[in-house]
């Protein structure tokens, strides 16, 4: 049978594993048994996809980043170089804990930069942004920007990844896609 995805010759894939079609897998990455890669994926250099973890289409996945069970990633998330999930709130060598994963799940579009650290058990909201070597300790919700350790929020982002200041009206534009959002109760939605 024809695959219809590229994989390195160095890259190692389970049995049981769904790779969408225009996926690539590059050096040295593995992916487990029981996972999805949805189609146009890109995988960097050293990156292990544990088992059932689910990834959308189009997700691009930087070098040297390790999805561990119990993480779901919705279509065109970006998670940069070296970045971190968890999925075990207090983990021990001498204790199994593989019952106790905690669930991540990761919005449409959202962005997560490098060395960023996602402690399990709280999810991202759609293209949240999320800077680079912040800790993420509480849900994020959608088209925020979370930067530091602890990470705190500093402000509002756009689909396109710019800040967005908003008027009297809680109206705000895009600077490179001119869509506009409107803040109302605490959080944004495009209009």
């Amino acid at each position: 049978m024809e695959r219809d995805f590229f994989a390195h010759s160095t890259a190692f894939i389970d049995d049981g594993c769904s790779i969408g079609k225009g996926s690539k897998i590059w050096h040295f990455s593995h992916i487990m048994p029981n996972c999805v890669l949805g189609e146009n994926c890109n995988l960097g250099q050293n990156v292990v996809i544990s088992p059932e973890v689910v990834l959308g289409r189009n997700v691009k996945v930087q070098n040297n980043v390790s999805i561990y069970t119990g993480v779901t990633c919705d279509d065109d998330v970006f998670l940069g170089p070296s970045m971190v999930f968890t999925n075990v709130i207090n983990p021990r060598s001498a204790v199994n804990r593989k019952n106790e994963y905690a669930k991540t799940h990761v919005g449409k579009g959202a962005s997560i930069g490098a060395n960023a650290t996602i402690v399990c058990g709280h999810n991202i909201g759609e293209y949240a942004f999320i800077g680079a070597g912040a800790v993420i300790t509480k849900n994020i919700p959608p088209y925020s920007l979370w930067v530091g350790n602890p990470a705190r929020q500093m402000g509002w982002i756009s689909e396109y990844g710019h800040r967005l200041k908003f008027d009297k009206d809680g109206i705000a534009e895009c600077l490179e896609s001119k869509e506009k959002y409107k803040f109302e109760n605490g959080k944004v939605r495009k209009i």
